[in-house]
């Protein structure tokens, strides 16, 4: 368990610094542009990676279970993924009316990712992880609102192909998710 909330103090900590503007630019001035991205990205990716192994090594090793959610939940869980990749994707599509509407896609598909998770996952390692990165997503999403980042909003003219990339191109990934890649990046089959 100290891997994974290691990880994710790392993860957060980089994830915190845009909330804080004046920080920001105090290490966008000394880092410059690309340095601050660069040691934003490494930070961050130092921390994914302990989070996905420390998860990894506390469920191998048992974690306990806080709760037990009942079999049908994880039958919710799958219904309420589907929009979580249509979100993923409508974040870096081309602005649609999806992007327009949720302002910030990214932070919504992390939320509804983790509440889902949380729906399916009572044990002490999965409650740690999925209820850290909803209440991410949480404070997140205040702080954007806070700074006056408008996020999708300030698409003029949303597009519609960017909404059919998006849905279409989630649905898919949601499907290959389902079928392999869930099992394969995660260890846990879905169906």
């Amino acid at each position: 368990m100290s891997i994974l909330i290691s990880g994710l103090i790392l993860f957060f900590a980089a994830h915190a610094v845009p909330m804080r503007p004046a920080l920001r630019t105090a290490l966008r001035g000394k880092l410059g542009e690309i340095g601050y991205k660069a040691a934003f990205s490494v930070v961050s990716l130092i921390g994914f990676a302990l989070i996905v192994y420390g998860y990894g090594e506390a469920r191998m090793a048992g974690s306990p279970l806080l709760y037990d959610p009942p079999l049908w939940l994880r039958h919710v869980t799958m219904l309420v993924m589907v929009p979580v990749f249509v979100l993923l994707v409508a974040a870096y599509a081309p602005g649609g009316r999806i992007k327009a509407g949720v302002k910030h896609p990214m932070v919504l598909a992390v939320k509804i990712w983790a509440v889902a998770h949380l729906l399916a996952n009572g044990d002490q390692a999965s409650v740690l992880l999925f209820g850290a990165f909803l209440a991410w997503g949480v404070i997140d999403r205040i702080s954007l609102k806070r700074r006056g980042d408008i996020g999708g909003a300030a698409i003029a003219v949303p597009s519609r192909s960017g909404d059919v990339i998006a849905i279409l191109a989630g649905l898919a990934l949601y499907a290959a998710f389902i079928v392999v890649l869930h099992e394969w990046l995660i260890g846990v089959p879905v169906v």
